[in-house]
C-alpha cells in the first residue's frame, strides 16, 4: 500500500484503507469538558475510530504552516511538499544515512530539496534555498490497516524562522482502556530540525522520548507525563556540535557544572488526553544557573495521537514537539526545535 501524508480533510478520500472497528461500548463519546483544547488544525469532528491528521497552524508572521500537500512516494523514496519557495520542483530526495555524518536519522529518514533549478527558458542554473525534511512512519500490524506517521519541513536560508510546517497522522482508530483501568508507558526515538530567528542555518537534533499515561486520573481528563532526553545537536553536515551548545549554556548561565543538554519535560495537568486519543500540552526545559536557581530555557507545545485497537489498546503514539528559546551560543538569536517521535509500549 502506498502511504500518503495528507494535510487536509478534502484529501482524505485518497486513503487506501479504513480503520478497524472498535469494540462497541469501549469508547463512549466524551462529555464536552473532556475534549482536548488547543489542537492544531486538521480533521474535523474526529472520533476514536477515525483516521486523524493534523498540521501546523498557519502563521504569516513566523512562516509556520506554509508547507502543504505532504506526499511520500515509496516507489522512488522521494518526499514532496508544496508552497515553499525555491525548493526546486517540490520533490525532495533522501539523504543516505552514511552521508549524514554523526547524525543517525534512523529509524526515521531525512530528505533534501534540490540545490539548483534551471531557468525554464535559458537553462541557466538558479541557486535554491536550504530545505530539509524529516519523515517517520511505523506500521502497527502486518496488513497496514493501522499506522502512524509524521513529517517536518524547515528552511535555513532566512534570517528569521523562514517557511515550513509539520504534519502528523494516524490511519485506523484507537481503543483506549476502559475507565479506571490503570496506566501505560511508551518509549522510542526522537529526531528533529532546529532553525533560527536572527541567523540562518539548519541543525539536526537526535534523542529519545517517553510518554506515560494515567487512564484513571485526573477525573476531568487523563494525565500525561514524559520527557525528551539524551538530546544531541548536529550541524547540517552531520557534525556533532553538542559540546558547543553546552559551552554556551555554561557561559550564559555561569555554571561550569552543566554537562549535558537539559531534557524537555512535559507539564503534568488535567485534560491532556481525550477519548479520541488526541494529546496536547506544554513542554519546556530548564537549567541551573551559577547560584543554583532554576531558569527556563525552551518553552513550547507537544501534540500526539494514540493508535491501536487490539485488546490492550493504544499500541503506538506519534507526536510533534515545538519549543523555542534563546540560543546560548549567540546574542539575540532564538532557536526553534521541531521534533517528531513514534513511541511504542515496550
Amino acid at each position: 500500500m502506498s502511504r500518503f501524508i495528507l494535510p487536509f480533510a478534502a484529501l482524505l478520500a485518497l486513503a487506501a484503507c479504513d480503520g478497524p472497528a472498535v469494540v462497541e461500548g469501549a469508547n463512549p463519546p466524551p462529555p464536552p469538558e473532556e475534549e482536548t483544547p488547543d489542537l492544531p488544525p486538521g480533521t474535523e469532528n474526529p472520533t476514536s475510530t477515525s483516521d486523524i491528521t493534523r498540521y501546523e497552524a498557519f502563521d504569516e508572521a513566523t512562516g509556520s504552516g506554509y508547507a502543504q500537500d505532504f506526499t511520500y512516494d515509496a516507489a522512488s523514496d522521494t518526499f514532496s511538499v508544496d508552497n515553499l519557495a525555491f525548493d526546486g520542483a517540490n520533490t525532495y530526495t533522501r539523504i543516505a544515512d552514511s552521508a549524514l555524518g554523526a547524525f543517525a536519522a534512523s529509524p526515521f529518514r531525512v530528505y533534501e530539496a534540490p540545490t539548483t533549478a534551471l531557468d525554464s527558458v535559458t537553462g541557466v542554473e538558479i541557486d535554491q534555498f536550504l530545505h530539509r525534511a524529516i519523515v517517520g512512519s511505523s506500521a502497527s500490524d502486518a496488513d497496514d490497516t493501522e499506522f502512524v506517521e509524521f513529517a517536518i519541513v524547515r528552511t535555513g536560508s532566512y534570517r528569521d524562522f523562514g517557511f515550513g510546517g509539520f504534519i502528523y497522522s494516524r490511519e485506523g482508530g484507537v481503543r483506549l482502556p476502559l475507565p479506571t483501568t490503570g496506566q501505560a508507558t511508551y518509549s522510542g526515538a526522537y529526531r528533529g530540525l532546529r532553525d533560527f530567528n536572527n541567523r540562518t542555518g539548519i541543525e539536526y537534533v537526535a534523542g529519545q522520548a517517553f510518554l506515560d499515561i494515567d487512564f484513571e486520573d485526573f477525573n476531568d481528563g487523563d494525565a500525561v507525563k514524559g520527557r525528551v532526553f539524551n538530546r544531541s545537536i548536529f550541524d547540517v553536515n552531520g557534525n556533532d556540535i553538542t559540546s558547543d551548545v553546552i559551552a554556551g549554556l555554561q557561559s550564559t548561565y555561569d555554571n561550569p557544572a552543566i554537562s549535558a543538554l537539559p531534557d524537555l519535560v512535559i507539564d503534568v495537568g488535567p485534560g491532556s488526553i481525550d477519548r479520541n486519543g488526541e494529546i496536547t500540552g506544554s513542554i519546556a526545559s530548564s537549567v541551573l544557573n551559577g547560584d543554583g536557581a532554576l531558569e527556563t530555557l525552551d518553552t513550547g507545545k507537544y501534540y500526539a495521537l494514540l493508535s491501536g485497537t487490539d485488546i490492550d489498546g493504544g499500541n503506538e503514539v506519534v507526536g510533534i514537539v515545538v519549543v523555542a528559546g534563546d540560543d546560548p551560543r549567540y546574542k539575540d538569536v532564538t532557536v526553534r526545535e521541531t521534533g517528531g517521535f513514534i513511541l511504542t509500549r515496550p
